[in-house]
């Protein structure tokens, strides 16, 4: 018997937005539990973000090594970014972000995952795609700033960046999802994966 995720929404008696920042927000709503009391549930607000695993012809992705100044560490990740307009197709974005931060194109979309990051504390909703066909765009690099600008690259095998997940090297969310997750695609067959239009409901579309 298969398991899935189901939607609920347990009663809301008041709402506040104590901090309101340039991308994020953070709410406090009292929450009606089933026994009946209330508490308090403190949350970030987030707009949602794509990731892209881009895959070339010899099985090796595309990662890039970026500060980040939370947990004071440089990670390896994949192109990755935020969901900046309201209702934008997440293809779209993941495309320009795969440009700007890479400068790569790629021919074959497939969702690969959506994951909710750390949904006890943020509803923050990925989606992370599969890149394939992927080449260099022809002319100038967008140019970056501010962490991005110190951003280093590298093309690294499948089988490396699962090994350094598991090993515990290796700790962005996205990375580790998406490389884990290719792997358990290429035993089923790639072509399993959802079309890159797929609907998703944790940030809804138009098409």
């Amino acid at each position: 018997m298969g398991i899935k995720d189901t939607p609920a929404e347990w009663r809301v008696t008041a709402t506040a937005t104590p901090f309101t920042g340039n991308k994020t927000s953070v709410r406090t709503d009292d929450v009606v539990m089933p026994d009946g009391s209330t508490v308090q549930r403190d949350y970030q607000v987030h707009p949602g973000s794509v990731a892209v695993l881009a895959l070339d012809d010899t099985g090796r992705v595309l990662v890039l090594k970026q500060y980040r100044h939370p947990v004071r560490q440089k990670l390896w990740e994949i192109p990755a970014g935020l969901l900046d307009i309201p209702g934008e197709n997440p293809l779209t974005a993941a495309q320009r972000e795969l440009y700007e931060e890479a400068h790569v194109k790629a021919e074959d979309w497939r969702v690969l995952t959506d994951v909710y990051t750390t949904p006890g504390g943020c509803d923050e909703a990925v989606r992370i795609f599969l890149a394939r066909g992927i080449s260099e765009i022809e002319g100038e690099r967008f140019e970056v700033s501010e962490e991005e600008a110190d951003m280093e690259f590298a093309r690294v095998p499948l089988d490396e960046l699962v090994r350094g997940a598991l090993a515990g090297e290796l700790h962005n969310n996205c990375l580790v999802v998406g490389a884990l997750s290719l792997a358990a695609a290429l035993t089923v067959g790639l072509d399993t994966l959802r079309p890159a239009d797929a609907v998703w409901p944790a940030r809804p579309f138009e098409a």
